[in-house]
């Protein structure tokens, strides 16, 4: 970088702008393991600061890179061209819980389960709930659009976001939405913004809607001998018209994983596992657990467990949050994809995913959020053998044509970033490719957010 703009910035930021070693390596990196070395690390506290860092960016040309707490699998928040890491960490403030209009406004650093909490604390929920909401931000869930296991029933961010307040590529600060449930004035700015991975602006603050607190809950564990009769008991429970809060397919191979870290006692024969959870009020919780209990031994369950207390309901949800753990057992490197498929295609996938893994030689763990076709697909390799790592990534490249052959989607959470440029042709098409980067030039016209990332041929800041 310029030293003449990194001087103008540690004038803006004082010993908020890091330069140290130590430093840009702490944010060099995220899920993806991959790292790419900033030039500097910013700590803007409000609007204003970051307005004024994209200012100096498009002055001195060089990249900006928005980071959240850095927990995405797509390589979103890496610096691929060096540059200034903005970090949101310090915009950390909920502003308001509108407890009458049903909405939150928080700043981009807010960490999820801390709004999730707050909210919860007023009789409150707010729905989206991505594996790594212990830690990561609502800045990043935004970016990336972030789902996770109630999407079934109560959707993504996407549908939690009102409105926006955000510093596009030019410097300019945008209020886009409302803090009402309808508003059709103009173009869905916000909808733009979202899932747009901080390559068309950095949010600097969000208005959320929030939804009342379930009363209660129940969840069941139903046991299957294959993916085929588990992949019924999901089209099924929809057919059923009872939508559970969560829904949760584990394969044989997601199980073996979560043997390896607890001895949870299962009958002879189980290939295959289906997580389920109805909320509501107590009568119709009650009611619907036990038609899904229903549906799922007419479709051939081994087994059904059902627990309404808040230690029975742990104790089954142990089956499904041990299976991280299990893959650190397995192998050192994870190839983590989030392909959605067709419900009616779930069978079909899980048998696509093993026969690949047969024919490809690696381990492939699946598991995910059957309920919205939602499939984790986890190649497994060493790291240390370049065979097995070539064999992987033609596999994942063969799962991202099949999903798309059947009319999935080759990202439902993670997001593109650079793991998945490459790939983004084979859903879109060259056209759409062209009319999205025409959207970035837009927001955007001298590159200075996240380049690299959604576009595979996409350079550095323009000159």
């Amino acid at each position: 970088m310029d030293p003449k703009a990194l001087a103008a910035l540690g004038e803006l930021l004082g010993d908020r702008l890091r330069t140290s070693l130590e430093t840009r390596i702490c944010y060099s990196y995220d899920a993806t393991g991959k790292r790419f070395l900033p030039d500097a690390v910013a700590h803007p506290v409000d609007a204003e600061e970051v307005r004024r860092i994209v200012l100096l960016a498009n002055q001195h040309r060089f990249p900006v890179v928005p980071r959240g707490a850095g927990s995405g699998f797509s390589g979103g928040s890496l610096p691929v061209h060096g540059g200034v890491v903005l970090s949101t960490e310090r915009m950390d403030r909920i502003v308001a819980i509108d407890t009458e209009n049903l909405y939150a406004v928080v700043e981009p650093g807010v960490v999820t389960e801390t709004l999730k909490e707050e909210a919860r604390r007023r009789g409150l929920f707010y729905p989206p709930d991505p594996a790594s909401l212990k830690f990561s931000t609502i800045g990043g869930n935004i970016a990336e659009c972030s789902g996770g296991m109630c999407a079934v029933k109560y959707g993504v961010t996407r549908d939690y976001v009102l409105g926006l307040e955000a510093v596009l590529g030019t410097g300019e600060l945008v209020r886009t939405g409302v803090a009402t449930v309808k508003g059709v004035v103009g173009y869905d700015l916000t909808r733009m913004l979202v899932g747009s991975e901080g390559t068309l602006g950095i949010v600097t603050r969000a208005t959320l809607r929030l939804v009342p607190l379930p009363e209660t809950a129940a969840t069941m564990l139903a046991l299957f001998s294959g993916n085929r009769e588990a992949a019924r008991a999901v089209n099924a429970v929809v057919a059923a018209r009872v939508t559970p809060s969560a829904m949760e397919l584990m394969d044989r191979t997601a199980i073996d994983c979560v043997l390896a870290v607890v001895p949870i006692p299962l009958p002879e024969g189980t290939g295959s596992a289906l997580l389920l959870e109805v909320d509501g009020p107590a009568p119709s919780v009650a009611r619907d657990a036990e038609r899904l209990a229903e549906v799922c031994r007419s479709c051939g369950a081994i087994e059904v467990r059902v627990a309404s207390d808040a230690r029975g309901r742990e104790e089954l949800w142990k089956m499904r949050r041990s299976i991280s753990p299990g893959l650190r057992r397995l192998a050192p490197v994870k190839m983590n994809e989030d392909i959605v498929v067709p419900r009616s295609r779930l069978a079909d996938m899980f048998d696509f995913l093993a026969g690949l893994s047969a024919r490809k030689r690696v381990r492939i763990v699946n598991f995910g959020h059957a309920g919205d076709g939602n499939i984790h697909v986890n190649v497994m390799t060493s790291g240390t053998d370049a065979d097995e790592t070539r064999r992987a990534e033609e596999a994942v490249e063969e799962v991202f044509r099949k999903t798309v052959e059947v009319g999935g989607t080759i990202s439902g959470e993670h997001g593109i970033g650079i793991a998945k440029a490459p790939f983004l042709e084979m859903e879109v098409g060259p056209l759409g490719v062209s009319v999205m980067k025409r959207l970035k030039e837009c927001f955007d016209p001298n590159g200075i957010l996240n380049p690299g990332k959604i576009f595979l041929s996409e350079a550095a800041v323009r000159p």
